[in-house]
């Protein structure tokens, strides 16, 4: 279920110059934040809260992931060139679970990293708060990457659809309507965040964990696997 020829090609694809600086962009303002807030007002757990939370886990993390997930796929479906890579005796869920774990790694390191990082700067750690936001940056990846993934293979505007999730769905209308945190792949990492933090630590999500739990292996497990199918519908139109 893995190719390491693919793994390379869809590395060099996201890491290029220009998407490398985007992806680098996110972190570094969410560490200068970091620092500025440590150095303005000390170790504070509501500020790292905030910080992690409101910027981090709420912005950072699937604008990534969009970054990550459509660059794993959609360019080259975009330019045709994917037609050569499914003329390969490679099976089609092979291709899309290498550019799935190629889009994940990619998105893990561009935001758990950074996110530990601010969170030891604001308070240290202190409540478990850097390690919860943490674990749930790394849960959010891995949906993210599947869900966005899957919009490369449906749409040719998959980073518009991506963005409009992520900013407006996310954003917008989990802060403003209810019943759309429950859809809301950033409540269910929450979920996961306020189990792992402290007792003492101001981390609430709408979701109950056995339920985030549950839609974030149903997001990743069906993205997938409809992207695969997508592949294989893409590959006999191309074929035709």
């Amino acid at each position: 279920m893995y190719n390491h020829t693919v793994a390379r090609l869809t590395y060099r694809a996201l890491l290029g110059r220009r998407r490398a600086l985007i992806l680098c962009a996110l972190p570094a303002v969410l560490l200068i934040i970091a620092v500025a807030v440590r150095a303005l007002s000390g170790a504070d757990d509501r500020a790292a809260t905030e910080i992690l939370g409101g910027f981090a886990l709420a912005s950072m993390v699937p604008l990534v992931g969009v970054i990550a997930g459509t660059g794993a796929i959609a360019p080259e479906i975009d330019d045709g060139s994917i037609v050569y890579l499914l003329s390969k005796p490679l099976d089609r869920r092979t291709i899309i679970t290498t550019k799935l774990i190629v889009a994940i790694g990619v998105t893990l390191a561009f935001t758990t990293v950074p996110i530990l990082v601010a969170g030891l700067i604001l308070n240290g750690n202190s409540q478990q708060i850097a390690t919860a936001f943490t674990v749930g940056a790394a849960v959010a990846s891995v949906a993210y990457s599947a869900v966005v993934l899957l919009l490369g293979t449906v749409s040719r505007n998959a980073v518009v659809f991506g963005l409009v999730y992520a900013l407006v769905w996310e954003a917008l209308f989990g802060s403003l309507v209810p019943g759309a945190r429950t859809l809301s792949i950033q409540q269910w990492s929450l979920a996961v965040a306020e189990r792992v933090a402290g007792n003492g630590a101001d981390i609430t999500s709408d979701v109950a964990l056995p339920t985030a739990v549950i839609l974030l292996v149903a997001a990743t497990v069906l993205g997938t696997w409809y992207a695969g199918q997508r592949l294989r519908v893409l590959k006999v139109a191309n074929d035709d």
